[in-house]
């Protein structure tokens, strides 16, 4: 499941107090499939939907839980029903800020921790969220922080240096490139198709879905081209018995020969791009 995680382009979200709507996310071909605990159920629903979450668990399903903030009630009481019912699926920490509650919830027993990062204070404790034992990769919530710094979602100049910040801490701690926030409009695939793929062309390896319809279009999004692909098998081949070569009347080294292994492993679906020493 950690293999599938940092390989995972597309992380759709459905609401845990939803279960009819389970099989369907299941069935969606999203890479991964995120029972959320937090945003998407209502105050009064939360016991229901963590009861639900744990049925489907022991039922065998390969999801990962977005759990409320740890310093919330309702975070305490879903690490708390999880172990309960041992069951310790791979977690997606909602506005995730305190490095020491990340490695406080891993000392629990949850061994694979994506934290989200939707606040200013977790943009700037990014690099020390990134390095706590048991993460595997980073996320990014901009609709809170958005809110939270009067910003428009659509504001991609203003966002960029969170963005950054998410690619930078990535890879520094070895991390493969983290996930972009979601994109609200699910009936325009256009829409969704674009959005994907400036979440790829701003270095993120995955992207956040909120509707099935948004899976095969982010995909398409984050599957190389035929061109970058033929590039990157030239660079591979060019590379194999030297240091430095010359690709299409350009020099290439080492940078480029992972930057070429990135682009071949995104289109064999076995891996979403690691940012460390592109």
């Amino acid at each position: 499941m950690v293999q599938t995680l940092r390989s995972a382009r597309s992380w759709l979200f459905v609401p845990g107090d939803k279960s009819d709507r389970f099989a369907k996310a299941l069935a969606s071909g999203a890479d991964v499939v995120v029972v959320d605990l937090e945003d998407a159920v209502q105050e009064g629903h939360k016991e229901h939907a963590r009861n639900d979450v744990v049925t489907l668990l022991r039922q065998g399903a390969k999801v990962v839980v977005r759990c409320n903030p740890t310093d919330t009630k309702h975070g305490q009481a879903d690490l708390a029903a999880l172990s309960a019912a041992d069951c310790h699926p791979p977690l997606m920490l909602a506005k995730a800020e305190d490095p020491a509650a990340v490695t406080a919830v891993n000392a629990g027993g949850f061994t694979a921790i994506v934290p989200l990062i939707e606040t200013a204070s977790g943009v700037l404790n990014v690099t020390a969220l990134a390095s706590c034992e048991g993460v595997v990769r980073l996320a990014f919530g901009h609709l809170d922080l958005c809110s939270q710094l009067a910003l428009r979602p659509d504001d991609d100049v203003a966002l960029a240096p969170a963005r950054f910040a998410l690619l930078a801490a990535s890879a520094a701690q070895g991390l493969t490139a983290p996930i972009d926030g979601v994109c609200t409009e699910f009936r325009d695939l256009a829409l969704v198709a674009a959005a994907a793929a400036a979440s790829v062309q701003a270095g993120f390896g995955g992207k956040l879905c909120i509707h099935p319809a948004q899976v095969a279009p982010t995909h398409a999004a984050f599957r190389p081209t035929a061109t970058d692909v033929e590039w990157a098998n030239s660079v591979v081949r060019s590379l194999s018995d030297t240091g430095v070569a010359q690709v299409g009347g350009s020099m290439v080294d080492r940078p480029v020969l992972l930057r070429a292994q990135m682009i071949l492993a995104r289109a064999d679906g076995s891996g979403a791009g690691n940012v460390t020493g592109a």
